[in-house]
């Protein structure tokens, strides 16, 4: 079984809604299967630590969960045009991954969410692909043969999926971020399975 890790920090659940859509459309494609996996907030007063296991929701992501996936989508909302703190620090402490050069070529996508449609989007998504770019992964966005991609009037783009959440946070995905979100995780398993097979 080719396994697809999706791994993402959520704080209002949208972007935490959008690793499942992504899941989704991993576990279209035949032989593949998805990992969803989160990460703990952080302090911004104290080094403080997590049990292993969240109260509720997904489980937080390993190193081993990196080191092992066969490919990667990485999710974050925007904060300020840039990835929240807590994903950053996880990916952060991936070095050993990086000296033994785990990650090279295998195939990984981004996904975000903004409460503005000019809210950062793109250049959040920009600013997850850079460490993955230094992982050696070979980065995957949405093509615009996603007919999707070109009627969205909230989120969605070439380089990665998107949900506009709103200025209150409080806007479902629509059906069109949901069906990008699903191609994405499609897109990335599919290239997953080709390179492994």
């Amino acid at each position: 079984m080719t396994e697809i890790l999706v791994l993402y920090y959520s704080q209002s659940g949208h972007v935490s809604q959008m690793a499942e859509h992504v899941a989704r459309g991993v576990e279209k494609v035949e032989g593949c299967s998805a990992k969803i996996r989160t990460v703990p907030a952080i302090s911004t007063v104290c080094e403080a630590t997590e049990d292993n296991i969240p109260a509720q929701g997904h489980l937080y992501a390993s190193t081993d969960d990196l080191k092992n996936c066969a490919g990667l989508v990485l999710g974050s909302p925007t904060r300020f045009g840039n990835m929240a703190a807590p994903l950053k620090y996880f990916i952060d402490h991936t070095s050993d991954i990086w000296l033994s050069g785990n990650l090279i070529g295998k195939p990984a996508a981004l996904f975000t969410s903004t409460g503005s449609i000019h809210g950062g989007q793109e250049s959040t998504l920009l600013s997850m692909m850079l460490p993955l770019m230094h992982h050696g992964m070979m980065i995957m966005g949405l093509p615009y043969s996603e007919s999707a991609l070109m009627t969205t009037q909230d989120g969605g783009t070439p380089y990665g999926a998107s949900h506009l959440a709103g200025r209150n946070n409080d806007r479902a995905l629509s059906e069109t971020e949901t069906q990008l979100c699903s191609a994405l995780g499609q897109r990335v398993a599919t290239t997953a399975r080709a390179l492994t097979s």
